[in-house]
């Protein structure tokens, strides 16, 4: 996978207005709130399953009904397509 420049993420992001690129413009990350805990870990088994076909994992953190996600491909270095497909599919996977 090819690192994305900085223009290119925001782009990218124009399609998915509450991610934010990260200060460094090495990752992409966003927080879900969910009813509760069973609909916050429900959202995380959806994107598990995905991310393992992808190959490709984020870094997140659960507390109650929230769900901080970063995503980043480390491999390139920074910023990848396959965030952004994943960025994507977690919006779909958690109904907003």
């Amino acid at each position: 996978m090819i690192k994305l420049e900085k223009p290119s993420i925001e782009a990218a992001l124009k399609s998915l207005p509450s991610w934010v690129l990260s200060e460094d413009g090495l990752s992409i990350g966003r927080v879900y709130r969910f009813e509760d805990f069973n609909a916050a870990f429900g959202f995380m088994t959806r994107v598990a399953l995905m991310a393992d076909k992808m190959d490709h994992h984020p870094e997140w953190f659960n507390v109650y009904n929230k769900v901080n996600v970063t995503l980043t491909t480390h491999d390139a270095g920074g910023v990848t397509m396959k965030d952004i497909e994943l960025a994507v599919f977690c919006d779909a996977a958690s109904g907003t």
